[in-house]
């Protein structure tokens, strides 16, 4: 699916594509840095990327993981940039997600749940992450009293979800390609149900495999 994500965009390329305005072009909530990027430092990862981030004049989402340093790792360097973000938390127990909303509140311009994350195999035996409901996410959101955000949606019955939550902003994504889903690209599903999904949500994002102007 990562190979999917990279290559199904140029199906879509326009021949005037640089005759478009770029569309806002956001951070993605990533964690790991030590285990999944090979940087030296977890702590200075965060820092690094959304000063950087910031200086080339992204928006910013901070992520979660496991262990709990890695949202805070994120959220501490909110405050030392004096930035804001999208903050996606994973899907544990909700009391567990009111907690890291807690500490996320301050700095935090929109809170998302991580649906599809429950599905991360190098999570699987380290955390208790849960799939989510309708009822569930509506908690969350209540509590959350931010603009709300679902990512992971990738599969049809998703919009099912969607419908009934309504969720301020929907992120459609499979993780990279790096959650077990069904076989297919970002773009394609994009494509597919773009139209659909605007019904049930103020604004819609996508992720995965963009990696040129032409892309974007």
């Amino acid at each position: 699916n990562f190979i999917d994500n990279c290559s199904a965009w140029k199906k879509y390329h326009h021949p005037d594509a640089f005759s478009y305005d770029l569309p806002k072009i956001r951070l993605a909530p990533i964690t790991g840095a030590i285990e999944n990027i090979g940087y030296g430092d977890e702590e200075q990862f965060y820092y690094d990327i959304i000063d950087g981030a910031a200086a080339a004049g992204f928006l910013l989402s901070v992520g979660d993981g496991f262990p709990d340093a890695k949202l805070q790792g994120g959220l501490a360097a909110l405050q030392k940039t004096g930035k804001t973000a999208a903050v996606f938390i994973k899907p544990y127990p909700n009391e567990r997600i009111f907690e890291r909303i807690d500490w996320a509140r301050a700095h935090a311009e929109s809170i998302g749940i991580d649906i599809d994350s429950y599905n991360i195999v190098t999570m699987r035996n380290l955390v208790h992450l849960e799939q989510k409901n309708a009822q569930q996410l509506k908690e969350i959101r209540r509590y959350a009293q931010k603009p709300f955000a679902i990512k992971g949606i990738f599969l049809p019955e998703d919009i099912e979800l969607v419908k009934e939550v309504k969720p301020d902003i929907v992120v459609i994504s499979n993780h990279g390609g790096r959650i077990e889903t069904r076989r297919g690209s970002t773009a394609d599903f994009l494509a597919a149900y773009a139209q659909q999904l605007c019904n049930y949500t103020d604004e819609l994002w996508v992720d995965g495999g963009l990696r040129t102007a032409q892309d974007l």
